[in-house]
């Protein structure tokens, strides 16, 4: 598997979907939009990082027909704290990638996730 293609997800059996349906909705469009590998990385990194800090202790993964949504939790049974969401109708407008505050608020959206997740960087603060 190389780094650009998306994770692609099987049944429980291994079977992957066949039949004249799943080539038709193939041909269009792809099914599911989904992270590549190299945005996954980005994303875990970040992820890693605040979990060791104690900021963020659990995280959930939607893939949609619209959006991927990466989103994170300070404990398991809230809201999610941030939404990580990759949207490719919006690429070459806004940008693909997004980070989105609980109460709906877009911190940053751009076509370089890389930056994008850089909202989750400390600034220093100078102390006076």
């Amino acid at each position: 598997m190389s780094e650009i293609e998306p994770i692609s997800l099987r049944s429980r059996n291994g079977a992957s979907p066949s039949g004249p349906a799943a080539q038709s909705v193939s041909a269009s469009q792809p099914a599911t939009v989904a992270f590549n590998l190299q945005e996954l990385r980005e994303i875990l990194n970040v992820y890693g990082r605040k979990v060791a800090a104690g900021e963020w202790r659990d995280y959930a993964m939607d893939f949609g027909r619209d959006k991927a949504v990466f989103s994170v939790f300070r404990r398991a049974s809230e809201y999610p704290l941030y939404r990580i969401e990759k949207n490719p109708k919006l690429a070459r407008k806004q940008g693909a990638f997004s980070v989105v505050a609980p109460t709906g608020l877009i911190l940053k959206r751009g076509h370089d996730l890389r930056r994008v997740l850089g909202v989750f960087e400390r600034s220093l603060k100078l102390v006076e």
